[in-house]
């Protein structure tokens, strides 16, 4: 791989006689891992069904090694079924070191595609409230699938920039999350694009960025909170001198240990370039991909020590969300009574749209909400629509028109592949059809659920969303 001579001088800096080791390692394949969705199926019980050969990351309880020469995970129907994230293994590391604890209040303040909310919402188990937050319209796309895919409900997506969100929420939340845009140098094995981005930009435009979302996060933390903030980049001018920045703001913070792993290197006092940095930069970490199966990663942990005073009226968040309600309407009471798991006070009406609005959702008018809790489905002509987002929010018991096709089957990958079933092939693959009805059918594979159909005297319209199918 050719690296600008910038570049090599400054890892050489960095590096001393570990370079031509880095440097070699560049050359080197890909790490590949998958994380468990513990929303969905608990690690063990995902072990035992696991069609990969898989190793543990040994940074994360619940992310796995395979090798992407034998396998394509991304290919099987469990991946449809929201199982598994696919995530390069480095990256698994900032969400499972931030201290996560369920009734948090949590953002993810630069969520895009989604790796971190993913794990952040599995940790949450359903409760709290997760905000996830991108700057950019085009990349919330992404963020919003593999939200839903997840079977997230406690979700809220927004698209603003940090100062709308501090403007907003204030002092509201428990636990945020910066994985920040950077200059990139750790995934230059991954993508030799980012070479030429660095070339361009550098490490002083991303550092400025940087510096603007920390300013404003360190006003959002409620005291007693934790911050994560990580890049992939391996620069102190991005990394620790981002840290002792952060500390600046706020003299309640302060560096938080985090567990080192072997191969992981301790963030140096010695490359900071300002005066008198905290010792504690020992504790975040970097990782390099000479010495860990990943690529490249920095993470710090900072916490608050200022107590929340029961009286001190400026951290006690802003006002809850008052819903719109949900008017009784025959064609979604006929659908909804086929489905269990749905607390209907939390439902809502936008117009023909019905929405699930999480528990203490806060108030959010004024922000460009992409999603607020799950979207449901739609009146059309007199009928409801569920959607996709819905089917994957259940369980195969909690809809009482289930059926469970095999996942080494060929019906399941007609269904992905968006074509019409019907259910004398699928019961010649072993699925007992016996007890399927006439009407909307929640489609699973080996009892998860993979979206809606409609049957038809054995004949199963395809409702799986076209842009979600397998091509």
């Amino acid at each position: 791989m050719r690296l600008p001579e910038k570049y090599v001088n400054k890892m050489k800096g960095l590096l001393g006689d570990d370079y031509d080791a880095y440097e070699s390692s560049l050359n080197e394949p890909l790490n590949h891992a998958l994380r468990v969705n513990t929303l969905k199926i608990s690690v063990e019980d995902f072990l035992k069904i696991s069609p990969f050969e898989l190793n543990p990351v040994p940074w994360t309880d619940n992310a796995f090694y395979y090798d992407a020469s034998l396998f394509t995970p991304s290919k099987h129907p469990f991946y449809y079924a929201g199982l598994y994230y696919l995530q390069e293994p480095s990256a698994t590391l900032p969400a499972a070191t931030i201290p996560i604890e369920e009734g948090d209040r949590v953002l993810d303040i630069c969520a895009a595609p989604g790796g971190k909310s993913t794990e952040l919402a599995a940790r949450l188990a359903g409760s709290g409230i997760l905000v996830s937050n991108d700057i950019s319209a085009s990349r919330l796309k992404a963020l919003q699938k593999n939200v839903e895919a997840y079977g997230v409900r406690n979700v809220i997506i927004t698209c603003e920039s940090p100062e709308r969100l501090s403007e907003h929420f204030g002092a509201y939340f428990d636990k945020i999350l910066i994985d920040a845009p950077c200059s990139g140098e750790g995934m230059f094995r991954k993508s030799t694009s980012m070479v030429s981005a660095w070339e361009q930009n550098g490490n002083e435009k991303f550092a400025a960025i940087q510096r603007q979302i920390l300013k404003e996060v360190s006003s959002m933390l409620r005291p007693g909170g934790t911050i994560l903030y990580s890049t992939c980049t391996f620069d102190p001018i991005e990394d620790e001198d981002q840290v002792e920045y952060l500390l600046s703001l706020d003299k309640s913070l302060k560096i938080l240990e985090i567990r080192k792993h072997e191969g992981f290197v301790p963030g140096n006092t010695d490359w900071c370039h300002v005066e008198n940095p905290h010792k504690e930069l020992e504790y975040t970490m970097h990782l390099f991909p000479h010495r860990i199966k990943g690529e490249g990663h920095y993470v710090a942990l900072i916490g608050s020590d200022e107590e929340l005073a029961d009286d001190d009226k400026r951290y006690s968040g802003i006002s809850e969300y008052r819903s719109k309600g949900y008017r009784e309407v025959p064609e979604i009471e006929e659908f909804l009574s086929h489905v269990s798991g749905i607390n209907r006070k939390n439902l809502e009406m936008g117009g023909d749209k019905l929405f699930l609005i999480p528990d203490g959702c806060p108030d959010v008018k004024g922000l460009r909400i992409m999603r607020q809790g799950v979207y449901l489905g739609e009146l059309k002509k007199k009928r409801f629509e569920p959607s996709q987002s819905f089917a994957m929010i259940l369980t195969s018991e909690d809809f009482d028109n289930a059926i469970s096709l095999k996942s080494d089957g060929n019906a399941v990958s007609k269904y992905l592949r968006g074509e019409t079933l019907d259910t004398d092939m699928i019961e010649s693959e072993g699925t007992d059809v016996s007890g399927v009805k006439n009407g909307w059918v929640l489609v699973c594979v080996d009892r998860f659920p993979l979206g809606f159909g409609k049957v038809n005297n054995g004949v199963i319209k395809n409702k799986y969303l076209p842009g979600w199918r397998m091509v």
